[in-house]
């Protein structure tokens, strides 16, 4: 049975006289290992028991003039030996040698850059889109993949504000053992596929939030808050409306942050879904109701729309060649602010105005 909203300790809402420290981020499980990355030894020691030189590096992330560091997760790998010598009547060799690492071998796959990318054990939207954007444009996009880890939502219920703030508690305390196990992956940098509590409590919220995470693991991380800060930039816009799947709370956070920074917030429709669950089912005929009667207004610079579980790339695409002002779709947003910050400037095909002017 739930608990009774009074009983839940919702009295952080990001909004209401918000401070850093307020959010309470320790793990669920208190023996959740922390995996951080390395930026200090020369040589380090590497999972499959080689010590090989540490040649990470580090580039000024264009959009945020942060220092982007990427670890290696190449020089110590793979450790394997082919048979030199057979002895008849036996199957398995009598002798081996080892194959020569050199400087070691990349990724087959992800050659290019492995992001590992944070979502909610409910949304079944963020892998798909990503996916499809980077397989579509799959010369552009060679080498480039992603590992995602999901984070444990036993209370997807949304119907309220209460419900939304109750969502975001237990979340915090799942998201230090969901970063630890996508660490395990050696991802070089972090996307973090849920967007809400990247608005939370505004632009302070946001980089308490990415300081929180950055610290646990040691990487960069794009957040999709500020993805939709420096995509809206990019456009110069400043007169903007806004979509997305949350109650009153979760808006009112967005149109907190988004003021904050500069933005103006002409309107912002919540479609209020009952759960987490519910807002990858959202028909984008929905959305397209609610852009074209509600949002579609005079002398508005762009529409954003957050929410990660929420389909939207196909329709901003879409209707951006009609209407002629950008529309911000937040997976978009997410992947285009982390592929320019480590370096890749591939121009994308199908994936909004965003990918493919900027």
């Amino acid at each position: 049975m739930a608990e009774p909203p009074c009983k839940r300790p919702c009295t952080v809402d990001g909004v209401t006289d918000f401070v850093k420290g307020q959010r309470d981020f320790s793990p669920q499980m208190k023996d959740s290992q922390a995996i951080c990355a390395d930026f200090t030894s020369q040589n380090k020691l590497y999972t499959n028991g080689v010590v090989a030189k540490n040649n990470w590096r580090q580039i000024r992330g264009p959009l945020t003039g942060e220092m982007v560091r990427i670890p290696d997760v190449n020089s110590g790998y793979p450790k394997g030996v082919y048979p030199t010598k057979w002895q008849d009547g036996q199957v398995l060799p009598v002798a081996v040698e080892s194959f020569d690492l050199g400087d070691g071998f990349p990724d087959q796959n992800e050659f290019v850059m492995k992001f590992g990318v944070i979502i909610p054990s409910t949304n079944t939207t963020v892998e798909y889109d990503f996916w499809r954007m980077v397989m579509q444009n799959h010369e552009a996009c060679k080498g480039i993949g992603f590992h995602m880890s999901g984070i444990l939502i036993d209370s997807p219920k949304l119907a309220t504000d209460d419900d939304m703030l109750h969502f975001l508690q237990l979340f915090r305390k799942q998201i230090f053992t969901t970063a630890d196990r996508l660490m395990t992956s050696e991802p070089q940098y972090i996307i973090m596929g849920m967007s809400l509590e990247t608005f939370f409590g505004g632009w302070e919220g946001n980089k308490e939030f990415k300081r929180e995470l950055g610290e646990r693991t040691g990487l960069n991380i794009a957040t999709g808050a500020e993805a939709c800060k420096a995509s809206l930039e990019k456009f110069g816009a400043k007169r903007i409306t806004v979509i997305t799947p949350y109650q009153e709370i979760g808006d009112r956070n967005v149109v907190k942050f988004f003021t904050e920074i500069g933005f103006e917030v002409v309107r912002i429709a919540g479609l209020k879904c009952g759960s987490a669950t519910d807002i990858a089912h959202v028909p984008e005929a929905w959305c397209e109701k609610v852009l074209r009667e509600n949002l579609l207004l005079p002398d508005i610079d762009a529409i954003v729309q957050c929410g990660t579980n929420l389909s939207f790339v196909n329709l901003a695409d879409k209707l951006e060649r009609e209407v002629g002002i950008p529309i911000i779709a937040i997976n978009v947003a997410c992947l285009w602010f982390a592929m320019r910050e480590v370096g890749i400037d591939a121009k994308l095909q199908g994936c909004t105005r965003l990918f493919r002017e900027h």
